[in-house]
């Protein structure tokens, strides 16, 4: 059944599709309204000021059509906000999530404690969300990000030019830490929001997951540690002393990340929660670096 179109009200349109988005959104009038105001090319403010006007709106049934097929929204608007900026995503990109807002205030909070602008190195640039926000509100910082993806760096590269920042930040293709070269580090900081979810739970995972993200930006062994423990291994190599790694972690993470970090060359191993009290962002600084 089609949201209806011709002659109906704004209302009536968003009556309707919210309907239809009960199967498969948590948020069904949240998901229309969004939908609805893209459509009219309208803010979502004038939207719910003008519920009884008509007015056409011919992307609107495609769009309810591809929410219905669980895309998310950010892949249908074409770009999602993060860190009060909007970002252009492309699927199967992950799509920029308010957990990881975190990561950024922990690298900005660091950063605004030293008297130094700070070098940064992002693992797993994907949109370019970290390392952009990142960037914009440290005007000083110099920035090198890495991904596996180019269709990745590519959009990353186009957010970072959206925002004014492409000539801060640096991207390089490959895994991890074996695209840098003698001369990007050390850094102040290495963050990254990485891979972190069990192999063993990708049939449990939202169908908005499961059917349109990319695995191999989700997916992390039979602990979801595999990515981890290869970044707090080798970061040291990279970090000045006392400098900060900071990454995303799983519900439920904390206990075997800490054990990670007590046994390598770190201190000050400290977690930040995220809005839902989940032990979200594991931040700690290093004992003594390696060479670079």
């Amino acid at each position: 059944m089609r949201p209806t179109n011709v002659g109906a009200t704004n209302a009536e349109r968003l009556a309707q599709a919210a309907r239809l988005l009960e199967s498969v959104s948590e948020t069904p009038r949240l998901d229309s309204e969004i939908l609805l105001a893209a459509a009219l090319e309208v803010s979502r403010a004038w939207l719910l000021a003008s519920l009884n006007d008509r007015a056409d709106a011919p992307p609107f049934n495609t769009y309810i059509e591809r929410r219905l097929n669980y895309e998310p929204l950010a892949y249908i608007l074409g770009e999602w906000e993060f860190f009060s900026l909007p970002f252009n995503v492309q699927p199967p990109l992950l799509v920029p999530r308010p957990e990881t807002e975190h990561l950024v205030e922990a690298v900005l909070d660091y950063a605004h404690a030293t008297t130094h602008p700070v070098r940064v190195f992002e693992i797993g640039a994907g949109t370019g969300c970290v390392s952009v926000a990142i960037a914009v509100n440290l005007p000083d910082a110099i920035v090198v990000a890495t991904d596996l993806s180019p269709l990745a760096l590519d959009v990353a590269r186009q957010n970072a030019k959206r925002h004014g920042v492409l000539d801060r930040i640096t991207f390089r293709c490959g895994d991890l830490f074996a695209p840098l070269e003698p001369g990007d580090g050390p850094f102040n900081v290495i963050c990254s929001n990485p891979p972190y979810i069990e192999d063993g739970a990708w049939p449990d995972l939202s169908p908005v997951i499961r059917m349109h993200e990319d695995p191999r930006a989700l997916l992390a062994g039979p602990d979801g540690l595999d990515v981890i423990r290869r970044i707090v291994k080798e970061a040291p190599d990279w970090l000045v002393p006392g400098g900060l790694l900071a990454f995303e972690i799983g519900m439920g993470q904390d206990a075997a990340v800490d054990a990670l970090l007590c046994e390598g060359y770190y201190r000050d191993i400290q977690f930040r929660n995220d809005l839902a009290g989940i032990r979200r962002i594991a931040c700690a600084k290093l004992l003594s670096g390696g060479s670079v």
